[in-house]
C-alpha cells in the first residue's frame, strides 16, 4: 500500500480536506503544514488567529466559537475545524515529522518548495525515494473541496499502478487531462 502525506501551509483547510477524503476511501494518509505557525482568518485581514502547530483542533474550535460564533460560522471556519477534529487531534508541522512517505502531495507551490528543500536539508541518509507532487489549490473552502476530489483521483491512479516510478509520467498526463484546473508539479526527492 502506498503511504501518502498531504501538505498545505497550516494543515487546516486544503491538506485536511484531502486527508479526510483519502482516509474515508481507505488510503494510508497523514497531513502536515509547512508554515511556522497555524494562521486562520480573524475578524479582519490584519488580525488573523495564530496558533502554534500542535494546538488541538477542538481547542481552536472552542476558542473561536467563544470569540464570535456568528462570524466563524458564516466564514466556514467552525465547520472546517469540526471536520478537522474528526480526522485527527491537531495540526502537525512537516519539518518536525520523522515518518517517510511514498508520495507527498502539496497544495501550493511554496509548500512544494519547502518540502523539497527540507528533504534536501535532511541529508537523504535513508536513500528512500519519494514522489513530491504539487496540486495547486486556492485556499478557500470551495476550492479545497474540489482539490480534495482531484487529489483522490490522483491517488486512485497511483494506486492502480504496479510501478509508480515507471508510470508516474503517464499518471500525471492522464490526471492533467481530467483535471486541467489543478495542474501538477512533480519531482523525485529522497529521505
Amino acid at each position: 500500500m502506498v503511504k501518502y502525506a498531504v501538505i498545505c501551509a497550516s494543515n487546516q483547510n486544503r491538506s485536511m480536506e484531502a486527508h479526510n477524503v483519502l482516509a474515508k476511501k481507505g488510503f494510508d494518509v497523514a497531513s502536515y503544514g509547512t508554515g511556522t505557525m497555524v494562521r486562520l482568518p480573524g475578524p479582519s485581514i490584519d488580525k488573523p488567529n495564530i496558533y502554534p502547530f500542535g494546538t488541538p483542533y477542538d481547542q481552536v474550535y472552542q476558542e473561536l466559537e467563544g470569540k464570535d460564533q456568528q462570524l466563524y460560522t458564516q466564514n466556514g471556519l467552525l465547520t472546517m475545524l469540526d471536520r478537522n477534529r474528526k480526522v485527527k487531534d491537531a495540526p502537525q508541522r512537516w519539518q518536525e515529522s520523522v515518518d517517510t512517505y511514498d508520495v507527498i502531495i502539496t497544495c501550493e507551490e511554496r509548500c512544494f518548495d519547502a518540502v523539497v528543500e527540507d528533504l534536501s536539508n535532511r541529508g537523504q541518509s535513508l536513500n528512500k525515494s519519494t514522489h513530491v507532487m504539487n496540486v495547486e489549490i486556492k485556499d478557500n473552502h470551495e476550492d479545497a473541496t474540489l482539490g480534495g476530489r482531484a487529489i483522490l483521483q490522483l491517488a486512485q491512479m497511483i494506486e492502480s499502478s504496479f510501478d509508480i516510478d515507471a508510470d508516474v509520467d503517464d499518471i500525471i498526463d492522464r490526471y492533467t487531462e481530467k483535471n486541467p484546473n489543478f495542474p501538477i508539479l512533480h519531482t523525485v526527492a529522497y529521505f
